[in-house]
């Protein structure tokens, strides 16, 4: 009996153990599993500090490198401002230097009185001076001519380009006829007579000029047989040529000119040559008169300036201008091409006011004008009309106010 007991009680410690067993497998998996969560997230937590720290890392770097951009510029800050302190100190220093060098040559209260009343003097006589050319030039001819009327026209030719000029030499007894086309040439077209100019036969052909040097622009002018005109690639230079010979006898460089067109309408013009009663102009245009226009009195002899005026008459929206016994006539127009009115006027007798002038338009054609030359003996205007060479007849009146102040004077 007891050799069967002993294998029961074998037998039911086996049943007894196996459920145990079985239970701590279970136990054993769940906590293993645990700690492979809790690993997973150590690590990702890592991961994270790990990216923090390098981007920690870099922002430190590029902090450092722009802190260290920021040195070098005060660096060399500093090197410019302690070298401007430096010049400023070689400046006081001999500034102080001049100063002491005034404070001993400061002349005396009488030294200063001699030289105010003599620059005084020499002011006096300046004005004195500029006061007897000027009525010189009103008394040296009985011009009391004024315009009242731009009565007609006439077109004569069709010839050369679409921008040129052509006159008659207003000298008294000539009857040649000039024409230069174009903007920038050397050729002088001379015609004996406005008949053989408009004919322009074989038989009477123009005799042809070659000019030493080129002109410019459109404001020549032919004067007692001498051609008067800017001279190319020159500010403000006007030569005068001996057309017998073709020499240049004298030349002058006009002061305060050659910055601005004469007219906004003719940006190729600069200068802009003239005759009338009382002899050789230049028209031009100041940048430091608001671009007003500007006339002077030359001598035809020695291209002297005899006097100079100011006029209120503007630049902008201008084609041209002629001047008649000392009056300047502003001819307007717009950029499209219209019809050609004198809104402004100057005169150098200072009888004639643009506000008590009518507007006068010229006769019903509407184009532009590149030149405009008075001739005073026909009382005519030469005109170069896109490519049309055409004359103008004026109609003028006695301006009394004139003949009262010389008979004053």
């Amino acid at each position: 009996m007891s050799g069967r007991v002993l294998p029961l009680l074998v037998l039911s410690l086996c049943l007894a153990v196996g459920p145990v067993q079985s239970q701590g497998s279970h136990q054993d998996a769940f906590i293993i599993q645990y700690l492979e969560r809790r690993l997973a997230q150590v690590e990702e937590r890592l991961n994270q500090c790990e990216q923090n720290t390098a981007s920690v890392t870099q922002k430190t770097y590029d902090l450092s490198s722009e802190i260290r951009g920021y040195l070098s510029t005060l660096t060399v800050l500093r090197s410019e401002v302690k070298s401007q302190v430096e010049s400023m100190s070689v400046r006081v220093e001999r500034m102080e230097r001049e100063m002491e060098y005034l404070e001993n040559k400061i002349p005396n209260q009488s030294d200063i009185e001699m030289e105010e009343a003599l620059l005084e003097q020499q002011i006096k006589a300046a004005e004195l001076d500029q006061l007897q050319k000027k009525a010189k030039i009103k008394v040296e001819n009985d011009c009391s001519t004024a315009l009242s009327q731009i009565k007609s026209l006439k077109i004569v030719n069709k010839a050369g380009d679409t921008y040129g000029s052509w006159f008659k030499d207003p000298s008294e007894g000539s009857a040649k006829v000039y024409l230069l086309s174009g903007i920038r040439n050397n050729t002088l077209l001379e015609y004996g007579s406005l008949q053989s100019f408009t004919e322009r036969t074989t038989t009477s052909p123009a005799k042809v000029i070659q000019l030493p040097f080129h002109w410019q622009g459109t404001g020549h002018m032919v004067y007692n047989g001498f051609l008067y005109y800017h001279k190319a690639d020159t500010p403000n230079q006007i030569l005068k040529v001996d057309l017998l010979n073709g020499t240049v006898v004298d030349s002058t460089l006009l002061p305060g000119a050659g910055r601005l067109p004469v007219y906004s309408l003719n940006l190729n013009n600069y200068l802009d040559m003239a005759v009338d009663e009382l002899g050789l102009w230049v028209i031009h245009a100041d940048p430091d008169y608001g671009g007003n226009l500007v006339i002077t009195k030359l001598d035809k002899k020695t291209l002297a300036v005899e006097y100079t005026w100011d006029t209120q008459c503007k630049s902008h929206d201008a084609e041209g201008a002629f001047l008649i016994c000392g009056t300047l006539y502003v001819v307007y127009n717009s950029r499209y091409g219209g019809r050609s009115t004198v809104q402004c006027l100057y005169d150098i007798h200072d009888t004639i006011h643009s506000d008590e002038s009518p507007v006068m338009f010229f006769p019903k054609r509407y184009t532009s004008h590149s030149s405009i030359h008075y001739h005073p003996g026909e009382k005519q205007l030469y005109a170069w009309d896109e490519g049309y060479q055409t004359i103008y007849k004026v109609e003028t009146r006695r301006n009394d106010r004139v003949t009262d102040q010389s008979i004053a004077e």
